[in-house]
């Protein structure tokens, strides 16, 4: 073999070496979240695929400004919001490293909640309209990150839930605020049991606003930016459009599973506390009832009690009021015990057998529960009142 052979083929090597590094390189500083204007369109699409496009900090603080300035720029007709891959809009936030830095202080637990409520709010008060395309998993911060927006388009892929009872958490991002308006006691059922929706059902329950397959959003996408008049009223058209002519995925599979046990959801999930609900299961005894009751009984007692008094206060209120109230309880959850174990048991050492504290409802005192309603201690150093 000449010399000239082997000194191009160690050429080649290197180049394919150098190739692989500025690719890794290129993977490695891909940014969490794009932000793009098109045409008169903002976009936003969150890309952090392979982690489910779960929604940190550093992404927060991104989107907030971006979609301020959109709003305040005459030529932005709307704004879009997507999820990269095929998996997930946003499987919730970064709730590992609010765990651990509430383990040691950091304010980063105090932070991460704050700044999140705030962009909750914006959306919800965005002057322009807002389309969240929730197609994939859509939880716990996901769903933040859309149901307050003026149209949200669910797919065959969609996965809704607010599964937080089960790690000690609450339903937040102004879960108080739009559950309890999703008719009947339908909210308060989503939000102690932690039940997913699926497909067609998130329409169906009335979070998103249309049903589109998820083959077709690409072309529902590029027509909204085509749109010469973008008004609500067009946009609207376009999306009924596209839900119109949606077929059913599967004509075998009920539209919604819940529809058989509405009058019980409505009827045994009515009452005026937790314990209530519990005596209500019982005393109906019935297989489903059953089932449900055993579910519940594997959630935070702590986490289920403020849920209800969050429902059951947030139907009255308005979005800021709620959101405002969420962050004393973020803190107070922050403050306690049952998120870190929940969290452990749930996503770090994956063994789902949470040991709550108190482990019964009846151990989670009037005092205790208050205390998650109450202004955050002045002691509280990292927190302080959120104001919108």
């Amino acid at each position: 073999m000449s010399s000239v052979v082997v000194v191009t083929r160690q050429l080649f090597r290197v180049q394919r070496i150098f190739h692989h590094l500025r690719m890794s390189s290129t993977a490695a500083t891909q940014p969490e979240v794009l932000l793009e204007k098109q045409k008169n369109v903002g976009v936003i699409t969150l890309n952090r695929p392979k982690a489910l496009n779960a929604l940190n900090l550093n992404m927060i603080r991104q989107i907030y400004p971006k979609l301020k300035e959109w709003e305040d720029n005459d030529d932005t007709t709307m704004i879009i919001i997507k999820g990269a891959g095929d998996k997930a809009f946003c499987a919730g936030g970064d709730i590992r490293a609010v765990t651990e830095a509430g383990k040691t202080g950091d304010r980063l637990a105090a932070d991460f909640f704050r700044e999140e409520y705030i962009l909750n709010n914006a959306i919800g008060t965005c002057p322009i309209p807002y389309i969240a395309f929730i197609d994939g998993i859509t939880m716990g911060g996901g769903v933040g990150l859309s149901v307050h927006g003026l149209y949200r388009v669910a797919t065959e892929r969609t996965l809704f839930a607010m599964p937080e009872t089960a790690i000690g958490l609450f339903p937040d991002v102004g879960g108080g605020y739009f559950l309890p308006r999703l008719g009947g006691s339908l909210g308060m059922y989503l939000a102690l049991t932690g039940y997913r929706l699926k497909g067609r059902e998130v329409y169906k329950a009335g979070v998103a606003t249309h049903y589109v397959e998820s083959d077709k959003l690409p072309a529902l996408e590029e027509e909204l930016m085509s749109l010469k008049q973008s008004s609500s009223q067009k946009i609207d058209e376009l999306l009924t459009k596209y839900h119109k002519e949606t077929k059913r995925e599967m004509p075998e599979v009920p539209e919604f599973s819940l529809e058989p046990h509405m009058d019980k959801i409505n009827n045994l999930f009515s009452p005026d506390s937790v314990e209530e609900i519990f005596e209500a299961l019982m005393e109906d005894g019935s297989e489903w009832a059953m089932q449900q009751l055993e579910k519940l009984k594997k959630m935070s007692p702590t986490s289920m009690k403020i849920t209800h008094r969050q429902l059951s206060m947030g139907g009255h209120l308005s979005l800021q009021e709620c959101l405002q109230i969420e962050y004393r309880m973020s803190q107070g959850c922050v403050r306690g015990h049952d998120f870190y174990e929940g969290v452990r048991a749930v996503l770090v050492d994956k063994d789902h057998s949470p040991k709550w504290n108190p482990s019964t409802l009846e151990g989670v005192t009037p005092r205790m529960l208050d205390s998650y309603f109450e202004p955050i201690p002045l002691s509280y150093l990292p927190a302080k009142e959120l104001h919108l």
